[in-house]
């Protein structure tokens, strides 16, 4: 089941992330990329999560492969240690959309969410460079714990997509 898109508008927020490239038939795999460091990193310098921990896809080629970070917002700005990253969302006026059910299916979510913006004219915030697009940001957050709730088919998405300004 999916909500209807609607527009929010949201501040920058610090966060700390692992960037990591996947191939675009992997795309499904990278499940436990990047989650555990950044879990260990909160709890090492007690540092508190201010939202989902998310997957931010910032360069996409259908053709080829992903450039993506797993990251999570946080309540201040932190350093960077080993492979965590830090970096500040950006604020503005973002599309959202919430998905209940199977995160597989966020691919055709995400089509939707592309329709959306096309047949309202509200474009997101990318550019194109050949084969590539690179989005400012770009969220795919997960709402539902899995340790609480191990039925995917239950789990609860939310997709972000930040609009030009």
């Amino acid at each position: 089941m999916m909500t209807l898109p609607k527009n929010v508008e949201l501040p920058e927020r610090p966060y700390i992330y692992v960037p990591f490239t996947v191939r675009m038939d992997q795309m499904q795999q990278p499940a436990d990329q990047g989650f555990p460091q950044l879990f260990d990193y909160l709890a090492r310098h007690g540092l508190k999560p201010t939202g989902a921990p998310f997957y931010n896809y910032r360069r996409i080629n259908m053709e080829d492969t992903l450039d993506v970070e797993a990251g999570i917002a946080v309540e201040a700005p932190a350093t960077e240690e080993g492979a965590v990253r830090a970096g500040t969302l950006p604020g503005g006026r973002f599309m959202t959309v919430t998905w209940h059910g199977h995160p597989d299916q966020l691919i055709t979510v995400t089509g939707v969410l592309i329709g959306w913006s096309r047949l309202t004219n509200q474009p997101f915030d990318q550019r194109t460079e050949g084969a590539h697009d690179y989005f400012s940001c770009r969220l795919e957050l997960y709402e539902t714990e899995p340790d609480v709730e191990p039925d995917m088919n239950k789990w609860e998405t939310r997709l972000e997509f930040k609009l030009k300004d």
